[in-house]
């Protein structure tokens, strides 16, 4: 990861069904400095750890073994939370149509990649404050 490539303790949901690309995107959230939500292999476990964690940026699988992503992405868009996806098989038409100019990338992407896009959506984020990120990082140990 690049010296210059910081999440600053971001609490990142990781979401994807397929336990090596969740682990690298894991390990390159921690080696960037941010702190890992799940990873949730599954839409169901991805609305428990939305519904019980304070998210500050996300990494979404689009297909998963219990359906497409939609219902993520709707309750992430309208907290505002920046999110980066990747797919092997394109977004669903609807999702597509809903969310134009959502960021998508094609599989195999390396996971530095997406952690830096993240980063650079953070930036552009209006900032959150440091009690909101430590809060996220305990209500997450919680769930662990």
């Amino acid at each position: 990861m690049s010296s210059h490539v910081f999440l600053d303790q971001s609490a990142v949901l990781i979401v994807d069904d397929e336990p090596f690309i969740a682990l690298d995107l894991a390990m390159a959230v921690e080696d960037a400095g941010g702190s890992v939500v799940g990873p949730a292999g599954s839409v169901r476990e991805a609305l428990v750890l939305l519904e019980h964690a304070q998210v500050t940026a996300a990494i979404l699988d689009v297909h998963l073994s219990d359906g497409d992503i939609s219902p993520i992405v709707e309750i992430v868009m309208a907290r505002g939370i920046p999110l980066v996806c990747q797919t092997g098989v394109g977004l669903p038409p609807a999702l597509k149509m809903r969310y134009p100019g959502l960021l998508v990338y094609a599989k195999p992407v390396h996971a530095d990649q997406l952690v830096q896009t993240l980063v650079g959506l953070l930036q552009t984020t209006p900032s959150r404050s440091k009690n909101t990120k430590a809060k996220s990082a305990v209500e997450m140990r919680r769930l662990v």
